[in-house]
């Protein structure tokens, strides 16, 4: 053991008095290390864009979510104030819709009665 501070990777830490720093060193034997931090910088930059697509996806769906509470309280107030005109023409008209339909099936019986009695001479 020439360096006991060398690792198998090719990284090795010094100790140091202040313990905020980190001192390393890279061993030249190693020369795929280039190529291992490439390769991680090419997957930090790649799930960086895919946590920026994410991003855009969740701010689009909050969008049409919002959008879609705002139709549904319309929708529901619309609902609401047709229910009570609904209501209010049914406690109007309730007592005339009776007379009507009795009225209705007496003309139909007078017309059903006089064309028989037209039929029969």
């Amino acid at each position: 053991m020439a360096n006991p501070y060398r690792s198998r990777q090719g990284l090795s830490a010094r100790p140091v008095a202040n313990s905020d720093e980190i001192h390393l060193r890279i061993d030249p034997i190693h020369a795929d290390l280039d190529e291992e931090i490439s390769g991680l910088h090419k997957q930090v930059t790649q799930l960086k864009h895919v946590a920026q697509e994410i991003e855009t996806e969740a701010r689009i769906q909050n969008d049409m979510v919002s959008d879609l509470q705002m139709l549904l309280s319309r929708a529901q107030a619309g609902v609401k104030n047709g229910m009570k005109r609904l209501n209010q023409t049914v406690a109007q008209q309730g007592s005339n819709h009776i007379l009507q339909v009795i009225i209705f099936g007496i003309a139909c019986f007078t017309i059903v009665y006089l064309w028989s009695k037209h039929f029969k001479r």
